[in-house]
């Protein structure tokens, strides 16, 4: 499945095999993880893993997260978009779509997560009508929360995630 979004900064697009070293970069850096459990990734192996959870959401599910390619620079900066949840009970949900980013420290603060977040959530509510999307973030993660409000998600309540016995804030939203 292909996908080209662009936005005012950013080319969003599929996840590609050759995206797993950015994946890897990406997801093996303790500052990227300190509101995601505190467990990066120590393998190339368990980046690749992910690339292809990812490219099978796009098969089975016609949604998955995309590569984000800041345009100024052609760098591949982390990833955003969309996930069919199926596996995991959060909060109550199973069988549930959520939003979400991680990008590279240097690309903290540019408003990239909101840009790229407004562009998911369009294209979901295009795509997926009628259909309720959800989002979460550990509560310290004051600038996720953030995003999400930003782009219109209603803060509904927290959780406790118990795999990672952390507290999230719930998100939700509907067309």
């Amino acid at each position: 499945m292909t996908y080209h979004i662009e936005t005012e900064h950013l080319i969003l697009r599929e996840v590609r095999i050759e995206d797993t070293g950015g994946v890897y970069l990406l997801d093996s850096n303790p500052i990227v993880h300190e509101y995601l459990g505190k467990n990066p990734i120590t393998c190339m192996g368990k980046a690749r893993t992910y690339v292809d959870y990812i490219r099978m959401q796009y098969e089975t599910y016609g949604i998955g997260r995309w590569a984000a390619i800041e345009k100024s620079t052609g760098n591949w900066i982390g990833w955003t978009g969309l996930k069919y949840n199926f596996e995991k009970e959060m909060n109550g949900h199973t069988n549930f779509y959520d939003i979400g980013y991680r990008f590279m420290p240097e690309y903290w603060g540019k408003g990239y997560a909101t840009e790229s977040s407004i562009a998911a959530r369009d294209y979901f509510f295009e795509y997926f009508p009628n259909t309720k999307l959800c989002g979460m973030a550990e509560l310290g993660n004051k600038a996720s929360c953030r995003v999400l409000e930003k782009i219109g998600l209603e803060r509904k309540n927290n959780f406790i995630y118990e795999a990672q016995q952390v507290e999230l804030a719930w998100f939700e939203k509907m067309p």
